[in-house]
């Protein structure tokens, strides 16, 4: 199969079949961590200062949300996440396209500045 082909499963051209886009995947991070003992704060503070410096946004409270370009990218940030969880609590991921996540209604309040959408494409800032 040439190599060109096995691209195309990778890769999108909507709008210009000669120019191909990388598949852009949404990584969501969720938890709940115990904050009740002063070293379970620091624990969590630690946690969430972690995703806000390895380029996550918070979409709210216990709630961040990276882009990442491709497939290698998600598992990654997926691997550097695992290695600095707290000791306690729960912490779920979830990874969506773009566009699934560009579909996302919001049913009570705005955007945050981060997040933008151009009608084809989510950009975080």
């Amino acid at each position: 199969m040439p190599c060109g082909k096995k691209r195309q499963r990778a890769f999108s051209s909507q709008n210009h079949p000669h120019e191909w886009r990388l598949t852009l995947h949404v990584l969501m991070i969720f938890f709940d961590l115990p904050v009740v003992a002063p070293q379970q704060r620091k624990e969590a503070t630690k946690f969430r200062n972690f995703l806000l410096n390895d380029g996550y946004i918070m979409l709210q409270y216990s709630v961040y949300a990276r882009i990442c370009k491709g497939q290698d990218a998600v598992e990654k940030h997926l691997k550097r996440t695992h290695e600095v969880l707290p000791k306690e609590g729960s912490v779920r991921a979830l990874q969506v396209t773009d566009k699934q996540y560009a579909r996302m209604k919001i049913l009570l309040g705005n955007l945050i500045p981060e997040e933008r959408h151009d009608g084809e494409q989510l950009l975080f800032f």
